[in-house]
């Protein structure tokens, strides 16, 4: 079981290698990329940060509750920080399992609650010069952390 925050770029290859056991059957991942649009503005770069010990910490526990909710074997989650240009991955996820039903339901918990649950914000920067945090109004309000 591994979180982490990453400064560096995310490497799905040497990710994907190190789920692999002669026990597990399936191995799901997931990929977040950075796009080059968002609600109807135009996205040239983004920005991540997070308060690194408290979003490890959120994130262990996520992973540990989806070992314990779900049949697998091994879970990782790693989100990236700083700049990221359009394209980058910004979040990896695996699941890997002996059938691939318990990996795919792990999966799908790990990203949806690390978006809900982790600390990590958002900045998008548009091709017109504008800049903006991303759901941090709806963030305030409803004590959710979106990332």
């Amino acid at each position: 079981m591994s979180f982490a925050i990453s400064e560096t770029p995310i490497d799905p290859q040497s990710l994907k290698n190190s789920m692999e056991n002669g026990s597990s059957g399936a191995c799901v991942t997931f990929e977040g990329w950075t796009r080059n649009q968002n609600e109807g503005k135009t996205v040239r770069l983004l920005e991540y940060s997070a308060y690194k010990p408290l979003a490890e910490k959120e994130g262990a526990r996520i992973l540990q509750e989806a070992l314990d909710r779900f049949e697998i074997e091994k879970a990782v989650c790693v989100h990236r920080v700083g700049t990221l240009e359009i394209g980058d991955i910004a979040v990896w996820v695996g699941a890997s399992s002996a059938h691939r039903g318990p990996a795919f339901e792990a999966c799908r918990y790990i990203i949806d609650e690390t978006k809900t649950r982790v600390p990590i914000w958002k900045k998008e920067h548009y091709q017109n010069g504008d800049s903006g945090w991303i759901n941090a109004e709806a963030s305030a309000d409803s004590g959710r952390i979106i990332s």
